[in-house]
């Protein structure tokens, strides 16, 4: 492999290893229907705002939010949609590997 298309690889590992997190899916998924700002969000995760922050941070870094300051608060939105497309893929895994599972299942009775 040549180094171009290893920072290449490298990078999209990034981008996947941001999305590697339950907290952080969730926080794709959210910002999917409306922007929030952290307390709320903080509120919906249920976990303490510094856990929260570095999540948004690490989504932030990676390109998949973007945050807006208002006053005293900052508001998070998701500026790349197509995430969603990938939870999806990941989605169709599951199923299929449910679906695979319980054809085996079938055949040991």
């Amino acid at each position: 492999m040549d180094e171009k298309t290893l920072s290449r690889c490298r990078e999209r590992a990034r981008i996947i290893k941001a999305l590697a997190h339950p907290t952080r899916i969730f926080i794709v998924e959210v910002l999917a229907e409306r922007e929030h700002c952290v307390c709320e969000l903080t509120n919906m995760i249920g976990a303490d705002m510094s856990t929260v922050s570095r999540h948004l941070a690490l989504l932030k870094s990676a390109g998949i939010i973007a945050d807006d300051k208002r006053g005293l608060q900052v508001f998070y939105r998701l500026v790349t949609p197509c995430a969603l497309g990938f939870i999806e893929c990941v989605e169709s895994i599951l199923e299929g590997n449910l679906c695979m599972q319980s054809k085996v299942l079938s055949y040991k009775r």
